[in-house]
């Protein structure tokens, strides 16, 4: 099924692939575009996703799954993988709620490479697994703790003390940053050091962030803004308010804007990460759901819908 949905690109720098003039990461130049949207049937609850090349990695009931453009790839079997994934080291990286442990799987096979205990701070699935300064790193303990983990061991290198309630990561810009939202804050770690080094005060529940062009961006779920925080100094710079809520949604970062999966008035919205203007709202409400960029489209889950889209422009 294709959507042709019209956006305004005259002020977004974004760029979608699928043109032979345009390199991935340039700028659009166009006044004016379309974006396709390509959706496919995702039976059970298609929701968190991770980028593997052309392809995606989406969390389901009792599975994650591999799909393309023209359809389902790969299934893998575990008992309810929750939160964000993270593709490092050849492996799909996999929080599994019920028993709080880690799953390693092969990307080439799709087979369980080994089970790591961890600790998974949040049971309820909001949360993230993020990979970065070789190494991958699980909200571990409610209490506050980030568990780092080495890819070429499998096993816990360091855990990192945060404030409770820490379920929330992202890696970007030579740092690991961590939001709780109970404590309503974002916490700076040095993966160098494995300790928080900065932090910053937050507006109501906080929850998904992603770290790139130029700035850490944060999802003030409760007040339905993006928050700006500047990753030297540790200040908001600014607010984008998007709608009522953002609860709970998806947030990401590349090709010159930030992309705001939400639950309200649209699918997602596109927003400058310079003049903080949202620039562009892209598909009818759809629920809650995951949203990734790449430099050829863009990746949507709506588990309410069992969907999930792919948004390029058209050929």
């Amino acid at each position: 099924m294709k959507k042709t949905v019209a956006i305004a690109l005259a002020s977004a720098s974004v760029s979608l692939g699928a043109c032979a003039t345009m390199q991935p990461g340039e700028p659009a130049t166009e006044a004016a575009g379309t974006l396709v949207e390509k959706e496919l049937a995702v039976p059970g609850f298609a929701d968190f996703l991770a980028i593997d090349g052309d392809t995606v990695w989406t969390t389901n009931d009792g599975r994650v799954e591999q799909w393309g453009v023209d359809g389902k790839l790969a299934s893998t079997v575990m008992p309810r993988p929750c939160g964000t994934m993270a593709v490092a080291s050849g492996s799909l990286w996999v929080a599994n709620c019920p028993d709080a442990d880690l799953y390693r799987i092969d990307l080439d096979t799709a087979e369980v490479q080994t089970i790591i205990a961890t600790g998974i701070a949040n049971p309820k699935g909001e949360t993230n697994v993020v990979s970065g300064d070789g190494s991958i790193w699980v909200p571990s303990a409610a209490e506050g703790a980030v568990a780092r983990i080495d890819p070429a061991t499998n096993e816990v290198i360091a855990t990192v003390p945060v404030d409770p309630g820490t379920f929330y990561l992202a890696y970007g810009l030579g740092a690991l940053w961590a939001v709780s939202s109970d404590a309503q804050s974002l916490q700076r770690i040095d993966p160098a050091t494995n300790r928080v080094t900065g932090k910053v005060a937050l507006g109501r529940q906080p929850g998904f962030l992603a770290a790139g062009e130029g700035a850490v961006w944060v999802q003030e779920q409760g007040d339905g803004t993006v928050a700006r925080v500047d990753p030297a100094t540790m200040a908001v710079t600014g607010r984008v308010p998007v709608g009522e809520t953002l609860i709970y949604g998806d947030i990401d970062v590349g090709g010159g804007s930030v992309w705001l999966r939400t639950t309200e008035d649209q699918v997602f919205a596109v927003i400058d990460p310079d003049t903080l203007e949202v620039t562009s709202r892209l598909g009818e409400p759809a629920g809650s759901g995951a949203i990734r960029y790449t430099p050829a489209g863009i990746w949507t889950s709506a588990h309410d819908n069992q969907t999930l889209s792919w948004w390029s422009k058209p050929d």
